[in-house]
């Protein structure tokens, strides 16, 4: 590196012209090592400056930044300094160069994965390399190599400087502390003496009312002010580097600033260590909007503690309102939040210490469930979950999988869970922040597992259940996915990547190989304690599985998985009473790794025939092809009643993260991707349904599994309009699935209702004249167990020792990403040989039953971001729950449904179909002539067991 003493470039001064700053004066000392002394990305020129001692030739040094994700986003994100480039006698030189602008975006753009700056001299070596945001001292990112990225920053890591820029200001190196501030390009940051601009000192204070305006934003925005406030909550640790103050006497039930916050937050790295919750201050300062957020940048010198008394703030007590002009007026300000509000999301809670909550009675329900896609009705539902939406925080900025993994994650617990649908209730005060576009309750200080006990705000009701409701029938039929249930570990193949614990073991499959689940055989005992748990206290007759390994794809015999999980079903039972369907004799050339399975309880029913596997490439070439099989239930004394022969049909759609083809591309309207794919899925199934029910002489058919499909979209319209009914939407207030906060159903049990329509239904003989019409009308009852998306991700095998807290448990919750619909099948026989529902004086004519008819669920979104240790083409991987808010009505049918796809049977009603109003008209009769028809079943039943 030669030092020259000539002049700057004159770029570096063109580039203080393009933003506006008078070039300060030269340092009294300059830099010693060469560095990167200012960062600047919030402003209309990006900036990266290079501190060195005046005359320090430069030229041919590379200057760039990397994303959040290592690399260099694209070319124009990195330059090389022109030759005869010096550092002037300032001691700095600013180079133009745009930064990406990951920092400015993205959930994550504070956290870990802040993008990075990074200064290469002329002979290769990296000088710097500083990332924005992060954690001080924590990890950083890592260079990663691609065709833009200089081969000096790859396999190096950023070092984090804790400091992200308010609007229109820059980070700045002052006394070895990031910092933001008015950006000073070409002039070392911090000579200036004062706040880190050059305003003047005000002489009269503002109040903070004044500071924050009536408006979204400050009035005051980029000037210098002198107000006074108490301090409400304090951040020394996690990031956020600052405190929140209250202008003395404010709050309570009295408002003597209406439309205006008395509280704002102040980011001061330099003083925040030496402030005390309830101090009085004086505070200079410059005023800016952070990622929404009113604040009062400040330095050391800025910051006073006053002597003399000032009136205790008092916090707000009333229900946190949804209109946002009503919580702009209290942005910064002390609460205590009253009324209702419920655990919408905690998938992030694993990650970041964040936890979605909605305001009122329910969880947020994804539109597409309770609406049809793109209606004004589905638009109305998201609008009214974005007003509802406010997060409970930590008072941290930390990622706790990436430079936080020794600290205790909060909110999670197993002792008191923390799931989506539960009613939260505030304990203690909070303080309302925004930040990156949501309002966040933040606690007075950081939160962590450590000290939930004294510091955190709120508890939570606790809504798990040991075991499904009660259902009833003599046969029970239920969906269940098992989440990459791999026997075939990782470890026993080659080229495998891994998701490492925090000591650097691997626990899941990253990718490389053609295994998804587990890394070895320990992680595996994990996985497999809690879904042979979940699955034996389920305890259904027949279960359709979803996920599991296709043995088939490692050499194996297409069932060596499917066998294994059943010995582990019976080695828990302590008896052999599971057993699998074995696949049929043909099966499709081209498969998946993953497949549909199907498993049961001899004791219950018995196969009938041999299985069959839909093999349409045309329609499933991009998904797990369908599994059928008949079955007959078993009398208590073990003799089949093949009267009530049932055919279910096992299934797996594809998933909404990626299409390609006409129709296939995510439109916006709430499908997702690959919705005209579903569609021919769906029509398809429908052809493959009727040949089933032929083949077994019955009118008993059940699809289960994972559609991919919310309740109102279009893939569902065309199994209503073939005359099946959605049977957990019908019957219950619960989902599945729970993702971006949305809850909703993608997993479905269908049953045909061939009595209300026509739809396929055949003339029945005498002998089956005691036997329910239709598949919908044999329902006993249905339950969505929530043991899964409804918790915390921290739960799952697949994140075991990711964070200091021990979260892992051999129970059935989150033994998946999907919760099990279980559904009840034929009214038991009483002694007297006549059914339950006869005896009792239910009349069985095929009438559909009006439970929660009309009853919504809530809805997650796609499936499109799976969990992050799933490489499937499943649902994804997030969180799904319960929360009991009702549906609105569907307006209109899918046009893709074909017209041999059955009969029309519902398409436009709500949820699935069903017409209240049908259903209330046919009531009075049954009621009339329900006590005549009990009499006639009855004493044909008895005549035929004479």
């Amino acid at each position: 590196m030669t030092v020259s003493k000539t002049a700057s470039s004159c770029a570096a001064l063109s580039l203080v012209a393009a933003i506006g700053l008078t070039l300060p004066p030269a340092p009294a000392t300059a830099a010693e090592d060469p560095h990167i002394s200012e960062i600047g990305y919030t402003l209309d020129t990006d900036f990266i400056e290079i501190a060195a001692e005046p005359g320090t030739d430069v030229s041919g040094w590379t200057v760039g930044s990397v994303t959040r994700g290592g690399s260099v986003q694209a070319a124009e994100n990195i330059t090389t300094v022109p030759a005869g480039t010096t550092v002037g006698e300032a001691g700095a030189l600013a180079v133009e160069v745009p930064i990406t602008n990951s920092v400015k975006s993205g959930n994550a753009a504070d956290g870990s994965y802040g993008s990075s700056a990074f200064a290469i001299d002329d002979d290769g070596m990296l000088v710097d390399f500083e990332q924005v945001g992060g954690v001080t001292d924590g990890k950083g990112v890592t260079g990663k190599s691609n065709k833009n990225t200089p081969d000096a920053v790859v396999g190096e890591e950023a070092s984090p400087t804790g400091a992200t820029a308010a609007g229109g200001q820059s980070i700045q190196l002052i006394d070895g502390t990031w910092s933001s501030a008015a950006p000073t390009p070409d002039a070392l940051p911090g000579d200036d003496g004062d706040d880190g601009g050059n305003s003047p000192v005000p002489e009269d204070v503002t109040p903070i009312a004044d500071i924050q305006g009536t408006g979204d934003e400050s009035p005051l925005q980029g000037e210098t002010v002198r107000t006074r406030g108490i301090v409400t909550a304090s951040y020394p640790s996690g990031g956020l580097n600052g405190y929140y103050v209250q202008t003395p006497g404010t709050g309570g039930a009295e408002d003597e600033t209406p439309g205006a916050s008395d509280g704002v937050f102040v980011y001061s790295p330099d003083t925040v260590a030496d402030v005390s919750l309830g101090d009085h201050l004086e505070l200079t300062g410059s005023v800016s909007e952070h990622y929404g957020q009113t604040q009062i940048s400040v330095s050391n010198k800025g910051m006073t503690v006053l002597d003399e008394p000032a009136e205790a703030v008092k916090p707000i007590e009333d229900a946190f309102p949804d209109d946002a002009s009503a919580r702009e007026a209290l942005e910064g300000m002390l609460l205590q939040p009253s009324g209702e509000l419920t655990v919408a999301d905690n998938y992030n809670t694993n990650a970041y210490g964040e936890v979605v909550l909605a305001t009122g009675d329910g969880a947020l329900p994804q539109p597409t469930e309770v609406a049809r896609p793109g209606s004004a009705e589905a638009k109305a539902v998201e609008a009214e979950n974005l007003k509802r939406e406010v997060i409970l925080d930590d008072g941290a900025s930390v990622n706790y999988l990436e430079n936080d993994k020794d600290t205790v994650v909060p909110y999670v617990s197993n002792d008191e869970p923390m799931r989506v649908g539960a009613q939260v209730t505030m304990t203690s005060p909070v303080v309302l922040g925004f930040d990156h576009e949501k309002w966040r309750f933040q606690p007075t200080t950081r939160l962590t597992g450590d000290n939930a006990e004294a510091i955190q705000p709120a508890s939570f009701t606790d809504t798990r259940t040991d075991a499904p409701e009660d259902i009833g029938g003599q046969v029970s039929l239920a969906s269940f996915n098992v989440l990459n249930y791999f026997t075939t570990t990782g470890d026993q193949l080659s080229g495998c990547d891994y998701y490492d614990d925090r000591e650097g073991h691997p626990i899941t499959v990253r990718g490389g190989c053609d295994a998804r689940g587990a890394a070895n055989a320990e992680s595996l005992k994990r996985q497999e304690t809690k879904i042979v748990t979940a699955i034996s206290k389920l305890d259904a007759s027949v279960v359709s599985l979803m996920e599991i390994e296709n043995s088939a794809a490692f050499g194996d015999d297409r069932d060596d998985a499917l066998e294994t999980l059943v010995q582990r079903l019976s080695e828990s039972a302590g008896e052999d009473k599971w057993d699998f369907v074995p696949s049929p004799a043909t099966v499709p050339e081209d498969e998946d790794v993953i497949r549909t399975a199907l498993i049961y309880q001899p004791a219950e029913v018995a196969t009938q025939n041999d299985s069959t596997i839909l093999d349409d490439q045309d329609a499933f070439s991009n998904a797990r092809e369908p599994l059928s099989q008949a079955f007959a239930p078993k009398d208590e004394s073990g003799e089949l009643e093949t009267d009530k022969t049932f055919v279910t049909i096992s299934n797996h759609f594809k998933s909404k993260g990626s299409g390609s083809g006409e129709g296939n591309e995510d439109s916006g309207d709430g499908q997702g991707a690959s919705n005209a794919d579903r569609v021919k899925q769906a029509t398809s199934l429908v052809k493959f349904a009727g040949k089933q029910q032929e083949a077994a002489d019955s009118d008993f058919v059940y699809m289960l599994g994972d559609f991919n499909s919310y309740t109102q979209e279009d893939p569902m319209q065309v199994f209503y309009e073939a005359g099946f009914k959605d049977v957990a939407a019908e019957k219950t207030d619960k989902s599945t699935y729970v993702f971006k906060s949305r809850t909703g159903s993608l997993d479905h049990v269908l049953a045909l209702d061939a009595s209300g329509s026509g739809a396929q239904s055949k003339s029945r003989s005498e002998a089956q004249a005691d036997v329910p019409s239709s598949a919908f009308d044999a329902i006993t009852g249905a339950d969505v167990w929530n043991i899964n998306s409804v918790e915390a991700l921290a739960l799952e095998y697949s994140r075991f020792n990711y964070n200091a807290g021990d979260f892992y448990a051999p129970d059935q919750f989150r033994a998946s990403d999907h919760d099990p619909v279980i559904v009840g099948l034929f009214e038991p026989e009483d002694e007297d040989g006549s059914d339950g529902a006869a005896a009792s004086g239910e009349a069985d004519v095929g009438a559909a039953s009006d439970d929660g008819a009309d009853a919504g669920a809530n809805g997650a979104d796609s499936d499109a971001s799976a969990s992050a240790n799933s490489a499937s083409d499943s649902s994804g991987s997030s969180t799904a729950a319960a929360d009991g808010s009702t549906g609105s009505g569907a307006s209109g049918s899918s046009d893709a449904a074909a017209s041999d796809a059955g009969s029309h049977a519902g398409g436009d009603l709500p949820r699935t179909g069903t017409d209240p109003t049908l259903i209330m008209s046919i009531a009075a009769g049954l009621i009339i002539i329900g006590a005549s028809i009990v009499h006639i079943v009855r004493r044909r039943k008895l005549g035929e067991r004479s």
